[in-house]
């Protein structure tokens, strides 16, 4: 029988997790096993109102659109009391709106190709006759959506729906391993990731494949210099296995060790 992809790999995951994550089910179907190591935390703000004021503002019909850019915001939106009247919805990705669908909510618009802002912007109707938009993002969320749809006729209301934190320190076993390269593979999944693995691990061994989510993860690697094996061609937990699964496939053999070569 043919060995799996990644048969005998340990591959990091550096993300919050809740329940059974989708990362690790596509590892596993890979043969790989999950190391999760959440190195961010997304918390609420510290100040809710202004993103209660939006959501009951949402409920009453002020807006046509609601647009989401990470799967993050969608919990929080839910326990904050999310009710759609005749909103529309966008999502960034298919990452996100899997997310938004499995909390009950309906995607009208996911933008084709890249998973990123400037897609949502390029792919967004123009304005009709309640040119309203709230966008509920990350507190270190760029300007790129916000000001493309405003430079667009838009009126875009965007409040802050969560903070992300640095989480607890890695174990000292999970880091022994990173340096060892027992850790063979790792998966970056947002820029915030890729900043907090350089802070609390470092640079990889060689033997270690890097793979981003997408082109603004690849780009923070890029400038931290922290080399990318590869990135996803589809921004979800399964392109972004798959990516890995490839970049191990075209690796030259003497970058990655068999598991029988591994202290």
């Amino acid at each position: 029988m043919t060995p799996l992809p990644l048969t005998g790999w340990r591959v990091l995951v550096p993300r919050p997790t809740a329940g059974r994550s989708p990362a690790v089910v596509a590892l596993a179907a890979a043969g790989a096993e999950a190391v999760v190591v959440p190195l961010i935390e997304t918390v609420p703000p510290a100040d809710l109102t202004p993103l209660d004021d939006a959501l009951l503002a949402l409920e009453a019909g002020w807006y046509s659109w609601l647009v989401v850019t990470s799967s993050a915001a969608v919990p929080i939106l839910v326990e904050r009391g999310l009710h759609l009247t005749d909103a529309r919805v966008a999502a960034v990705g298919p990452g996100t709106a899997r997310a938004l669908r499995e909390a009950g909510v309906h995607v009208d618009l996911v933008p084709l190709g890249e998973a990123t802002a400037r897609s949502l912007v390029d792919g967004f109707p123009p304005p009709g006759p309640r040119p309203r938009v709230l966008f509920p993002r990350g507190d270190l969320a760029a300007p790129t959506l916000a000001d493309g749809l405003r430079a667009r006729g838009w009126q875009v209301d965007d409040v802050v729906a969560y903070r992300t934190v640095s989480a607890d320190a890695v174990s000292a076993e999970v880091r022994e391993a990173w340096v060892e390269g027992t850790i063979r593979g790792a998966l970056l999944t947002s820029a915030s990731t890729v900043r907090e693995l350089n802070t609390q691990l470092g640079p990889p061994p060689t033997s270690t494949l890097l793979v981003g989510i997408g082109p603004t993860t690849a780009a923070e690697a890029a400038r931290l210099g922290l080399p990318l094996a590869g990135v996803a061609t589809e921004q979800t937990m399964t392109g972004l296995v798959d990516a890995l699964a490839k970049a191990a496939n075209t690796a030259m053999p003497e970058q990655i060790p068999s598991p029988e070569e591994l202290p």
